[in-house]
């Protein structure tokens, strides 16, 4: 258990804390809009730019953030490019940010192993600037969230409606997946890149199977998501174990578990 007591363990647990709040707050979102691939998307365009910073020795985080800002403007772009098929924007973006991320890895093989930890994570690469980025981040996301609430509730189930009643639509489209942009940015040191849009996703899979109604699906998958969080990151630290895979393997046990006993409510 000494593992607990050192520092840079305990920027990981505050980091995963911090990231285990913000995930789900967006991804509920998502998952009611059906744009839940997005968090894929955006970590493949981050991994570009983390790419690039490395090549270009600037800070790589602040590269995949920036990157994955702009894939943000033109998913958006793409979106109402193509009204009737939206999905064609995240599969566009997500096969350039793939592509891009894979030609800069053959222009720098010297820093290969580097960009490894951004695509698996690697809590002992974690330093203090990840964790005052994560928390600013965190800031941001928690503040939208609470002072647009009920608009972001409209704008979830029904967009139509939303624009009819003179909320700004395209506004808060573009502010929610740039903030979406800026979860996975900071989050792909914990979790990794390839693992990040389950953060997204499984916290508000398990919410929906037991939720009653809006606000509790919300409080619901932060719970989720911070017992998946921390307890990863707690075992992998532990065991010795990826911490990007521990944590979404937790989190799939989480709701393989709720979907049992769920069914063992509805049979009893």
């Amino acid at each position: 258990m000494d593992i607990f007591s050192e520092i840079f363990f305990q920027r990981a647990l505050l980091g995963g804390l911090f990231i285990g709040i913000t995930a789900p707050l967006l991804g509920i979102f998502l998952v009611l809009r059906r744009l839940s691939m997005i968090g894929d998307t955006l970590s493949h365009v981050s991994i570009a730019g983390v790419a690039l910073g490395f090549l270009i020795h600037v800070y790589p985080v602040a590269m995949g953030l920036v990157f994955a800002l702009l894939a943000s403007f033109a998913i958006e772009k793409l979106r109402r490019t193509y009204k009737t098929y939206a999905e064609l924007s995240i599969a566009i973006i997500m096969s350039g940010g793939a592509a891009l991320a894979a030609f800069l890895f053959t222009m720098g093989r010297n820093f290969n192993v580097n960009v490894t930890s951004y695509m698996f994570g690697s809590i002992l690469t974690l330093d203090n600037k990840d964790l005052w980025l994560i928390a600013g981040v965190t800031v941001l996301v928690v503040v939208f969230m609470v002072m647009n609430h009920k608009e972001v509730f409209l704008l979830a189930f029904d967009e139509d409606a939303a624009g009819i009643s003179g909320l700004p639509v395209r506004l808060y489209n573009i502010v929610i997946t740039m903030l979406t942009a800026l979860v996975i940015s900071v989050a792909i040191k914990i979790v990794g890149a390839l693992l990040v849009s389950a953060l997204l996703t499984i916290p508000v899979a398990c919410s929906l199977l037991v939720a009653k109604s809006f606000r509790s699906a919300v409080w619901t998958a932060l719970l989720y998501s911070e017992v998946g969080v921390l307890g990863g990151l707690s075992l992998a630290g532990v065991g010795n174990y990826a911490p990007g895979a521990s944590i979404v393997l937790l989190l799939i046990a989480m709701l393989m578990g709720t979907l049992l006993v769920r069914k063992g409510f509805k049979t009893a």
